[in-house]
This record gives structure tokens, sequence and C-alpha cells, in this order.
């Protein structure tokens, strides 16, 4: 999962961007108004947070923003104000929820849980399909209570197809997921495919993955 961190507090930020790093997440980090937009306008991103306060401008104003670059990110507003009036209008903006300053990483992970459940239409601590069930918690794949394994980076990636159920994700957007990174070359490309028969090549030898669509030329999707 690829996230952007907008907050100019350089201690909580240092501090953020090395948690989200341990829970497999690739963080990008703006410390001002300019930077953000930029990042905004050149990546994709599955999640934003949001500090309100920047030195260089507002952040209900790069809100606004980001709902023309990313029209799938999450947005969870990071903020220190009192003032609920901003917080209201973040959330009538688009953000879909808010945190206030100070706040645990513990909190913020659930809640960033929770919008993926409320979105994706899963709403329990696991996700089961075709037999198969995947633990959010403890990162493991089962069938009928047998335990397969799959690589971290399987895992997200099964993970990330199947919170975008029906939606076409190509591999420049698998990538990022991963990696953060555009890919550039085929032997990058070939390198999601390697992953995607991995995932398909062990879950298949429980039962049928039709539901792990190859769409030709352009990347994957999950079919519910």
């Amino acid at each position: 999962m690829r996230v952007l961190l907008v907050e100019d507090e350089k201690l909580l930020a240092e501090e953020l961007v090395l948690y989200l790093g341990k829970e497999q997440m690739v963080c990008d980090w703006a410390s001002t108004y300019a930077e953000a937009s930029e990042s905004l306008a050149v990546n994709q991103y599955d999640f934003i947070f949001l500090d309100l306060g920047l030195p260089d401008g507002d952040g209900l104003d790069l809100l606004a923003e980001s709902k023309t670059y990313q029209k799938h990110a999450l947005v969870i507003i990071l903020t220190a104000r009192a003032d609920v009036d901003d917080r209201v209008r973040g959330l009538e903006m688009g953000a879909d929820d808010y945190l206030s300053k100070p706040f645990s990483f513990l909190e913020l992970k659930a809640r960033m849980q929770a919008i993926l459940r409320r979105k994706s239409g899963w709403n329990k601590e696991e996700i089961k399909i075709g037999g198969f069930v995947l633990d959010l918690d403890s990162w493991m794949v089962a069938f009928q209570g047998e335990k397969i394994l799959l690589t971290k980076k399987e895992f997200s990636l099964l993970h990330f197809l199947l919170i975008h159920p029906n939606r076409v994700i190509n591999r420049f957007q698998l990538a990022e997921h991963i990696w953060g990174d555009h890919m550039e070359d085929d032997y990058q490309s070939n390198y999601i495919d390697v992953h995607i028969k991995n995932i398909r090549k062990k879950l298949g030898s429980y039962a049928s993955v039709k539901w792990l669509e190859t769409v030709r030329g352009v990347g994957y999707k999950i079919k519910t």
C-alpha cells in the first residue's frame, strides 16, 4: 500500500514513516503544500494523511486539489486544530476520517482498516473468497483451516486486489503499491506477473482461483 503523509512536524513525520514501513506500507513524506501538490500530481496513492496546518498553504485547499488527481485515494485528516468547523468542512469535502493530534499510531492503523472495510464492502477483520480466508491481522491465508504460505509481497498484492473488487488494476499501480516506484522496463513488469503466477500456483493447489483474472495487456482484477 502506498501512502502520502503531508506533515510539517519533522519528528512526528519521521516516526510515522518508520511505523508505516514496518507495517509493509510505502510512505512518501511531504512537509509543505508545494511538495504535497507535486506528489499528488505525479504519483497515485491508496491513502493520504493530511495535516491541515501547513507552513505555505491550507490543508483544506490541498484536500480539494487531491480530488482532481487522486480519485481513488482515501484521506484521513491529521489536525491539531480545535475548530470543529474545519473538521466538518474536511469531511464534507470528501475526507474519509480525521484524527486529532496527538494520536496513537495503532488507532491510525485501525481507522485505515475500518475505512478499507467500509469502502470495499468487507465488514470483518478477514476477507473470504472462493473458500480462502485472508486474516488481515496476522497476514495469513488459509483454506479450510490449513495455512498457506505466501510471501509478504504476495499477500500484499492479493490483499490490494481484493479491496478493489471488479476493478482492473494495472501493473504500474501494483508496482507502486509494493515498491513505491513506477515500472520502467519489461523486467519489472514480468516481476509482477511472476508474483501473480506464484499466488495462483499456491492457492490453486487447494481450489480454483478463476476469480483472479488476467486482463490481457493491462493487469489483473478480482471478479466477485
